[in-house]
């Protein structure tokens, strides 16, 4: 990496959790309204802040999953996902779990004679996820039923 684009950790903005902690985040309220000191931020002005960031957070979550979708490398998916995750998105591959519904979407069904198997997830097709266990996107996959 040259010299140019490296720089010291700084031990209030870098948090190896990926967490902002309390004085960083009151110098970002404070920069955003243009207070001379965060305490004099109104709760309005920290609320559109915080609103704004979650809006700027769902936005990026949605870029990941597009280029996820797109990405031929297996060692690009592998980081995107590992990316997402560090920030409470998960990936959902329901395989041999019971099939809801409500939770996935079914594709295509593969007969099988095991009456254990009737109902059950055979594989994931496109993988879903979820934002802190809220799914943002269901998985497709494929059903066992019974001949």
């Amino acid at each position: 990496m040259p010299a140019w684009f490296r720089r010291e950790p700084d031990p209030e903005v870098d948090d190896p959790t990926g967490q902002i902690p309390a004085l960083s985040m009151a110098k970002i309220i404070e920069e955003a309204d243009g207070t001379a000191a965060a305490g004099d931020a109104s709760e309005h002005d920290v609320t559109s802040v915080l609103d704004r960031a979650l809006a700027d957070r769902q936005a990026l979550i949605q870029l990941c999953l597009y280029a996820l979708d797109r990405a031929r490398s297996g060692g690009v998916v592998e980081r995107i996902e590992q990316g997402l995750a560090g920030i409470g998105v998960t990936a959902v591959r329901p395989d041999g779990q019971r099939f809801d519904p409500a939770l996935h979407e079914a594709a295509g069904a593969v007969l099988t004679d095991d009456p254990a198997l009737d109902g059950v997830v055979a594989e994931t097709e496109v993988v879903g996820f979820a934002d802190h266990n809220q799914l943002l996107r269901a998985p497709v996959v494929t059903v066992y039923t019974k001949r």
